[in-house]
C-alpha cells in the first residue's frame, strides 16, 4: 500500500499534494516521499513482529537521508549501518547507540574505533581478521565491543545474482565450521563478547521459503551450540522482504510473521530485523520531465531529464519501475494516441542510460512530468554525480503539506573540495 494517487482530474498526487505543484515549485528530478507510506509500513511490521520484542533496525542504505532517518527513529526504530558515513548520520539523526547494528565486510580501523567509541549494540562480523581487529582495536580503547557472527547460510534466495548475499559463493559472512569455531573460543578473544548469529541472504525476497530455509539452517546452529553449553542469546535476521514494482505478490508483513514467529518464539532469542525497501521503497517516486520525443523506425525514444545517476536500479540490475504521466487526462488516456514500444531514456553519455525499456507506452509530448514508482529505496542513496550532474532535491509530504529535505546540488557544490586551477 502507498499513498500515491490519483486525483478527480486524472492529476497524480502525493497523499493530499499535487506532485505537479512540487515540480513546479522545487524542479526536476525531484525524489517525492510520502510520510503516511513510510509509518504505515514500520507500523505494519511492528505490529506484526510484536509478539518477539523485536528491535527493528532500519537499512540506512536504503534510503539514508536524515530527515527520514530521524523520522523512524522518533517512532521506535533502531538504525542498520554499513559505512563511517552511515554511522555519523546515526548519530545526526538522534538514535540510541544500543539501537544500532553494524554490519559491511570491509569496515576500516577508524570506523570500528568510532563505533566502538559511540558504544554500538553489535558488529555484525564478516570474517576472522575483522573480530581480530576488532578485538585489537577495543583492547587498545579499554573497552569491550558486543558483535554477532554473521553466518552464510548456503541458501539461494531467488533473487537477483547482485542482490543475493546467503550463498556460498557470496563475500558475505562465515561458513557454519568457522562460526563454530568463533564462538568455541569465543573466551579467548580479548575484550570482545560474542553474543549472537546475524544473517542476511539477499533483497526483493518476496517469498517465505527462503527466509525459513536460512532461519532453520541458522536455529539448527544455534541450538548445536547451545548443546555444547554456550549461550547464544541473540539472533539478527536481517532483512529482505520484497515489495511490488510490477506484478511481484510478495508477503505482506503479516504474512511474513505467520511464518517466521513458531520457529523464533520456540529459539527463545531475543531478535533483530533489518528492514529497508519494505519500508520506504513504494513511499517514494521520481519525478521528471520529458525533453525530447525521438521517433525511430524500430521504436520511440523519450527522453527526460532524470538518468541513471539520479536512479541507478535500471541500468545496473534491468530492474523495473512503473511510469506513469503525473497529469493531464490525455496523457493518462492510452486512446489519446497508439500505444508504441517505447523506451524512457536519460540524457547520460552511456548506452545503459534507461529508466525503462520495450514499454507500451502512449506519446508524451516535451514538458510533461512523469513520475516513476517504488523509488524510495536504493534511489537517492545510489546517486551519484557522474557527468557532472547536480543530485536531485528530495521532499516529504504530510498530507497536504511538504517540506524540502534536502536540496537541490548546485554547481558549486559539484566542485567543492576540488583545488582551483590557480592553486596548483
Amino acid at each position: 500500500m502507498h499513498h500515491f494517487v490519483e486525483g478527480p482530474h486524472k492529476e497524480f498526487y502525493c497523499e493530499q499534494t499535487p506532485l505537479a505543484a512540487l515540480a513546479q515549485r522545487y524542479g526536476t528530478p525531484l525524489y517525492v516521499y510520502s510520510r503516511a507510506t513510510v509509518l504505515d509500513h514500520l507500523a505494519k511490521l511492528q505490529r506484526a513482529l510484536r509478539p518477539l520484542k523485536p528491535l527493528i533496525c532500519f537499512s540506512v542504505k536504503s534510503n539514508s537521508n536524515l530527515a527520514l532517518l530521524k523520522l523512524l527513529v522518533k517512532h521506535g526504530a533502531g538504525l542498520d549501518i554499513v559505512s563511517g558515513g552511515e554511522l555519523y548520520r546515526a548519530k545526526r539523526a538522534g538514535v540510541d547507540p544500543r539501537k544500532v547494528v553494524y554490519a559491511s565486510v570491509g569496515k576500516t580501523e577508524e570506523e570500528i574505533v568510532d563505533a566502538i567509541r559511540w558504544g554500538i549494540l553489535f558488529f555484525n562480523v564478516e570474517s576472522l581478521q575483522e573480530l581480530c581487529l576488532i578485538s585489537d582495536i577495543a583492547l587498545r580503547l579499554r573497552r569491550t565491543a558486543r558483535v554477532c557472527v554473521r553466518v552464510n547460510p548456503g541458501i539461494d534466495p531467488h533473487t537477483h545474482r547482485y542482490i543475493t548475499t546467503g550463498t556460498v559463493e557470496s563475500k558475505f559472512g562465515v561458513d557454519f565450521e568457522t562460526a563454530r569455531l568463533i564462538f568455541l573460543n569465543r573466551d579467548r578473544i580479548k575484550n570482545v563478547r560474542v553474543m549472537g548469529c546475524h544473517v542476511h541472504i539477499g533483497s526483493q525476497i518476496t517469498q517465505a521459503r527462503p527466509f525459513l530455509a536460512a532461519l532453520r539452517r541458522t536455529l539448527g546452529f544455534i541450538h548445536h551450540l547451545r548443546s555444547l553449553g554456550i549461550d547464544v542469546p541473540w539472533l539478527n535476521v536481517g532483512g529482505g522482504l520484497g515489495i511490488i514494482y510490477r506484478e511481484e505478490k510478495p508477503q505482506t508483513a503479516d504474512e511474513y510473521a505467520r511464518a517466521v514467529l513458531p520457529l523464533l518464539r520456540r529459539a527463545r532469542l531475543k531478535v533483530i530485523f533489518e528492514p529497508g525497501r519494505f519500508i520506504v521503497g513504494n513511499a517514494g517516486v521520481l519525478v521528471t520531465r520529458v525533453l525530447y520525443v525521438k521517433e525511430t523506425q524500430a521504436k520511440r525514444f523519450v527522453v527526460v531529464d532524470a538518468g541513471m545517476n539520479d536512479l541507478m536500479r535500471p541500468s545496473l540490475y534491468g530492474a523495473y519501475h512503473e511510469i506513469v504521466p503525473v497529469a493531464g487526462p490525455e496523457a493518462r488516456d492510452p486512446r489519446s494516441e497508439a500505444c508504441r514500444r517505447t523506451d524512457v531514456v536519460g540524457p547520460i553519455c552511456e548506452s545503459g542510460d534507461f529508466l525503462a525499456k520495450d514499454r507500451m507506452l502512449a506519446c508524451f509530448q516535451p514538458g510533461d512530468l512523469l513520475a516513476v514508482m517504488g523509488a524510495g529505496a536504493y534511489g537517492m542513496s545510489m546517486a551519484s554525480n557522474y557527468n557532472s550532474r547536480r543530485r536531485p532535491a528530495e521532499v516529504l509530504v504530510s498530507g497536504a503539506s511538504h517540506r524540502l529535505i534536502r536540496r537541490r546540488e548546485t554547481f558549486a557544490d559539484l566542485v567543492r573540495g576540488e583545488r582551483r586551477t590557480g592553486d596548483t
